[in-house]
């Protein structure tokens, strides 16, 4: 499946962004345009930024996976007297 494809089944979505030059970024898909995708990242403190990242910058677009089951909390062991 291209990129692009990738893009628009994921919009909206919070997805890990590969690039080809070996970094990475993680945010919202915010839309697909111009050959560009736009992600909403977040910087700090209350700040986020939308960026735009070409096709050509992106090696791959994966989903966030879902969280894993809660697991109950494990009692805290009773001090011997």
């Amino acid at each position: 499946m291209s990129i692009q494809q990738k893009a628009y089944m994921m919009l909206g979505r919070p997805v890990g962004i590969s690039l080809m030059d070996g970094t990475g970024v993680s945010g919202i898909l915010c839309s697909v345009h111009g050959g560009s995708i736009y992600v909403i990242e977040y910087l700090y403190h209350t700040q986020f930024a939308t960026k735009h990242y070409t096709f050509n910058e992106v090696r791959d677009i994966l989903p966030f996976p879902h969280c894993p089951q809660p697991q109950p909390p494990m009692p805290h062991p009773q001090p011997l007297y």
